[in-house]
C-alpha cells in the first residue's frame, strides 16, 4: 500500500531543495534585510498567494538599475508612490534590506495568459 504523506513530503523536500539551490546562503545583515523587507516590504512587492493582486513591482537585485546606493536612497526617501522609511529604519536596517535585494535574482517574465476560445470547434 502506497502512503500519499510519504509522496508529498518527498516533493516538498526536493521544492525547498531546488529553491535554496537558486538562492545565496545569506550572511546575518543579509538575513536581517531579508526579514525587515518580508514584513514591512512584502505587504506591496510580493503576493500573498497567487491569485492576488500586487501593488507594487518585483524587486529584485536588478531593481535600481542594479545600484545598491540607489536602492538605499528610494527605501530611505521613498518615490511619488511608496513612502519612504528614514523615520522606521536606521541607515544600518536600509543597508540590511538594499543588501537582501542584491541577492534576489530577478523573477522569469511570466507567460501571457492563454487566449479564451469564444466558440466551439466546428468538426
Amino acid at each position: 500500500m502506497r502512503h500519499p504523506g510519504v509522496a508529498i513530503a518527498a516533493v516538498v523536500v526536493l521544492a525547498a531543495a531546488r529553491a535554496s539551490a537558486q538562492q545565496p546562503e545569506l550572511n546575518d545583515t543579509q538575513k536581517l534585510g531579508q526579514s525587515l523587507f518580508v514584513q514591512s516590504c512584502g505587504v506591496c512587492h510580493l503576493k500573498p498567494q497567487l491569485t492576488a493582486v500586487q501593488f507594487a513591482p518585483v524587486l529584485s537585485r536588478d531593481s535600481a538599475s542594479g545600484n545598491e546606493n540607489a536602492m538605499r536612497q528610494v527605501i530611505t526617501d521613498g518615490t511619488p508612490r511608496m513612502p519612504g522609511f528614514k523615520y522606521l529604519f536606521s541607515e544600518a536596517q536600509i543597508a540590511a534590506i538594499a543588501s537582501y535585494l542584491k541577492t534576489v535574482p530577478p523573477r522569469a517574465p511570466e507567460a501571457p495568459p492563454a487566449a479564451k476560445r469564444e466558440g466551439r470547434d466546428a468538426d
